[in-house]
């Protein structure tokens, strides 16, 4: 069974997904891949409140105050094993802080697992994270610093990024895009 939840935030609204154990999914509206990975049969999802689903709003509250939040969720995205190595690296981004898309290539070549990795499939993997914020993809980065491949869109990764005290201005933006997105609070 899913279990779904749609909470407002200053992106917009959010919609959770949950096991009844686990957090499986977190997506902004209009997000590439919204609730791609939940059951097809319609039958198997519901709208309901879970204590879980407040636990988040917690986290979420921390989080859109532009504090680091002070707990972990239980989280269970679905995915392909090397998808859930790129998401296992995501969560170990520090906050405040970014990562390249070939950092974890090299971080996933020197676990020794898979021989050679390059950045476009970790891209694709990052790219189909299904719990936007709290597993942080929007941490990742382009090798020359560019602010590129957001699923949730650039300007809300902006936003994100500025949240946590990241400087944006260092960073290359795509053509036509301002730094000057609105902040997250």
């Amino acid at each position: 069974m899913n279990y779904l939840c749609k909470i407002p935030s200053p992106l917009g609204t959010l919609t959770l997904s949950s096991d009844g154990q686990n957090l499986t999914g977190l997506w902004l509206d209009q997000q590439k891949y919204f609730a791609a990975t939940l059951d097809k049969d319609v039958g198997k999802i519901v709208e309901e409140e879970l204590p879980l689903f407040d636990d988040a709003r917690k986290w979420l509250d921390q989080y859109f105050s532009g504090q680091e939040p002070d707990f972990q969720l239980p989280l269970a995205p679905a995915g392909s094993e090397f998808r859930q190595a790129v998401w296992k690296i995501l969560l170990e981004i520090p906050y405040g802080q970014v990562i390249t898309y070939g950092d974890i290539a090299k971080r996933l070549e020197r676990q020794g697992e898979r021989g050679s990795v390059s950045a476009r499939p970790v891209g694709g993997a990052v790219g189909h994270n299904p719990i936007s914020i709290l597993i942080p993809c929007h941490r990742v980065i382009g090798a020359n610093g560019s602010l590129t491949g957001y699923a949730g869109g650039i300007a809300n990764k902006i936003r994100l990024l500025k949240l946590e005290g990241i400087d944006v201005e260092k960073f290359s933006l795509p053509a036509g895009m301002a730094s000057s997105a609105p902040s997250a609070s």
